[in-house]
């Protein structure tokens, strides 16, 4: 397949991808986009998987952001709710919605407004998180342990390490104590190696501005309702979330772009470039089994690094350290059930009682998984049945081909049903339906050659018309909003040349 001037094809249909397409179009720059997608969908590893009327997010993607454009390409596709939605109804909660808006029990195009609870799960004990200074707090960790955690934790802000790693950027934040008790084993679980391995680029990536006193400083100002101040992301307290999950915004997006003269190409897996010394010329690809080439003037790629570099003609040194980038790999076990134990302790109603967490992060040392996600607090929409039924599902972070990640769907359910029976979430009983996603590559990781992945980008550089975006393209564990501004920004580069 060739194309005359004018065409960017993009390697990817992620969130950044997208963006970058949408950006060409919207601002009509006469550049035909054409994105080519491995799987059958857009959204990347923020879609949600549809099994029926059944849904689950890969690992659930909360829609808020302080960027007002990405603010404004969400509203153009989905509209914030301004009625009640079902379970709001079944409850009859108290929220006030916008005037302008949608009824989700009318239109499908709208996001959700929920409110933000999580918690964590240590020595049996449940914490609220973000970490809440209070009785209940103190009562959990025991009293002597919090007297420690406050004496640990003035000690760094006036003893402040070097920040030579993640380790070091925590217990400067947080104080050694509430490090060992609330990071250490759970960073090593997710990860797969000790924090004091690991950059410090990772905290300053995700949590840089968080801290404890601003932890105590947001628990202490939301006591007073007529305030107004403006929360890290960290410690918001609710989001935006597509009624039929985050698909929802993506398939809009897809669609809007085939409808106005770009082309998304499904089932596509990239083989190589072509190019000469400062150009990529055009991109090999196979679909159904052929090889298909597109000659264009920019090529954008949000897929690894590692499989990029075998494209392209790269010096060995270069390409062993694209080749040996760290990422974690990710598999999630969903469970469709007629019960569920968890109740609620909260003052927010729910629908049966049931505790109002989005997610429930495991930090027992014994716990295989990581993280818990139910499904019925984020849509009511995506669980069928939502008086009757509940879908949980359980996240667990492997290596490729590592003992976790080699194990059958089989064998994976029943590991994943012994923890929900052990977690008191629900009894193996009560399962009606079960499945597996893996995700390859899912996180990008922060060691290893790592530290070396400046000379990669360097040598990348060569090629004037190749640019590299999203979470995996530029190999940085960003949030979604923050991929489709990298999309957007190199969008209007590509414009701007």
């Amino acid at each position: 397949m060739t194309r005359d001037n004018k065409t960017v094809v993009i390697i990817g249909a992620g969130p950044s991808g997208l963006a970058l397409a949408y950006e060409l179009i919207k601002k009509k720059s006469n550049y035909v986009p054409i994105i080519i997608e491995k799987l059958d969908c857009p959204g990347g590893l923020s879609r949600t998987v549809y099994d029926g009327e059944l849904g689950v997010d890969i690992g659930g993607h909360r829609l808020f952001t302080k960027n007002q454009y990405i603010q404004s390409i969400w509203n153009e596709f989905l509209t914030v709710q301004n009625a009640p939605s079902i379970d709001d109804i079944y409850c009859e909660r108290n929220i006030k919605y916008p005037i302008l808006g949608k009824d989700p029990n009318k239109y499908d195009d709208v996001m959700l407004i929920r409110k933000r609870y999580s918690s964590i799960i240590h020595n049996n004990m449940s914490f609220q998180y973000p970490i809440k200074l209070n009785l209940d707090t103190f009562s959990n960790l025991g009293y002597k342990t919090s007297f420690l955690a406050v004496l640990s934790y003035v000690k760094a802000l006036f003893f402040k390490r070097k920040e030579k790693n993640l380790e070091d950027f925590m217990i400067n934040r947080f104080g050694k104590v509430l490090y060992d008790v609330f990071f250490k084993s759970y960073t090593k679980k997710v990860w797969g190696v000790d924090a004091s391995v690991l950059s410090s680029e990772w905290g300053h990536q995700r949590i840089r501005k968080l801290s404890l006193f601003k932890t105590v400083i947001n628990a202490f100002l939301s006591c007073f309702k007529f305030l107004k101040f403006q929360k890290e992301t960290s410690l918001i307290d609710e989001f935006y979330y597509p009624k039929y999950g985050c698909s929802a915004l993506w398939n809009k997006m897809a669609d809007y772009i085939v409808q106005n003269g770009g082309q998304i190409i499904y089932n596509s897996e990239f083989l190589e470039f072509s190019h000469n010394q400062n150009n990529i010329l055009s991109i090999k690809y196979k679909k159904s089994g052929k090889t298909e080439e597109i000659f264009a003037n920019y090529f954008v790629s949000s897929i690894p690094i590692s499989d990029l570099i075998k494209g392209v003609d790269a010096p060995y040194d270069i390409k062993q350290i694209a080749l040996t980038l760290p990422y974690r790999d990710y598999i999630l076990v969903s469970f469709y059930t007629n019960d569920f134990y968890l109740k609620n302790k909260t003052e927010f109603k729910t629908v049966n009682n049931i505790t109002p967490e989005c997610w429930i992060y495991l930090q027992e040392k014994d716990a295989i998984a990581s993280r818990i996600q139910i499904m019925n607090n984020w849509s009511p929409y995506l669980v069928g049945d939502f008086r009757k039924y509940y879908l949980v599902s359980l996240e667990y972070f492997a290596n490729e081909h590592d003992e976790l990640w080699d194990m059958s769907d089989d064998k994976i359910k029943k590991l994943a049903a012994n923890e929900c029976q052990k977690y008191n979430l629900f009894s193996p009983a009560n399962i009606i339906k079960s499945s597996v996603i893996r995700e390859k590559k899912a996180y990008p990781s922060y060691f290893g050659s790592y530290f070396n992945i400046k000379y990669v980008f360097e040598y990348l550089k060569k090629y004037k018309n190749l640019f590299l975006i999203g979470r995996n393209g530029t190999h940085q564990y960003n949030n979604m909003d923050e991929a489709m501004v990298c999309g957007i920004n190199i969008a209007r580069e590509i414009m701007n040349r």
